[in-house]
This record gives C-alpha cells, sequence and structure tokens, in this order.
C-alpha cells in the first residue's frame, strides 16, 4: 500500500464518514472477550492506525465513546448505533474495525489475545497469548 492511499469508511447509517490515509500499522484478529462482546461476534478483525491517519470528515457530533478499560475508548455513531473504531491511548494508535474500510485489502498478520479463544482459527499466523512484547503484552505465543 502507498503511503499516499486513502481509505473511506462510515457508520451503519452513514451520519459518520471518516477516511484513512497511508498504511496500518497492523492488521489481524483480536480474541479477548471485551472484543468479542462489543463486536457480538466470536473474533474482531482490527486495523491499528497512527492517530494521525484517522480523519473523520463528517458527523463528528454524533460519536459516543464508552471507555470500558484504560486502553480502550470504544467509538460508535449516536444516530445508528453502528461501530466506528476504538482509540489506544496507552499504544499511541487507534483500531478501526476492518469491517468498516471496505476499500482495504485486510492482510492479517496476527491473533492477539488468544488465550481467550471462543473460535480456533488455523491459518498459520502467530497466536499470542496476550499482546505482542512491543505492545505492552507477554510476548507468548500458544500452539494453533
Amino acid at each position: 500500500m502507498a503511503e499516499n492511499s486513502s481509505h473511506a469508511g462510515s457508520c451503519f447509517c452513514g451520519a459518520v464518514k471518516f477516511n484513512v490515509t497511508g498504511d496500518p500499522a497492523a492488521m489481524g484478529y483480536c480474541h479477548c472477550a471485551s472484543c468479542r462482546h462489543w463486536s457480538a461476534g466470536p473474533v474482531n478483525a482490527f486495523s491499528l492506525w497512527q492517530p494521525g491517519a484517522l480523519e473523520v470528515t463528517q458527523g463528528a457530533d454524533k460519536i459516543g465513546t464508552y471507555n470500558h478499560t484504560p486502553i480502550s475508548y470504544r467509538k460508535w455513531c449516536k444516530n445508528c448505533g453502528g461501530h466506528l473504531f476504538t482509540d489506544h491511548p496507552t499504544m499511541g494508535l487507534v483500531d478501526v474495525y476492518a469491517a468498516m474500510i471496505p476499500t482495504l485489502a485486510f492482510t492479517p498478520g496476527v491473533h492477539v489475545n488468544y488465550q481467550e479463544t471462543v473460535l480456533r482459527i488455523h491459518d498459520g499466523l502467530p497466536k499470542f497469548k496476550d499482546m505482542p512484547a512491543e505492545m505492552g503484552g507477554s510476548g507468548d505465543l500458544l500452539p494453533e
């Protein structure tokens, strides 16, 4: 992906629109109970970006925030309830849910919080018990 590439996304109803520009810092799957509960799915596909790569272009006043843990400030549209992204201030990154960026070629590189998985995935990607060491985790890997 080129540094000047840009991808548009929006909430479910289209009231909130945004762009991400450049390359994501990482892409993968999170298996933690918090992400599963928030996404209402067995796994959450993430794309992590530098905060400056994300620009809300419409409906910033319609974005709600819920802070369940100190590492996750989850954002959604107050109009339709559609999920948008999660600020991760301790990592200095923002997670724009991969499903919110339809033109992004999602190429996952890791599974994180795999110790909490409810859906075993056999794809050959590294399965971190929690998080990679450089992101504040143990860096321990688990078998598929």
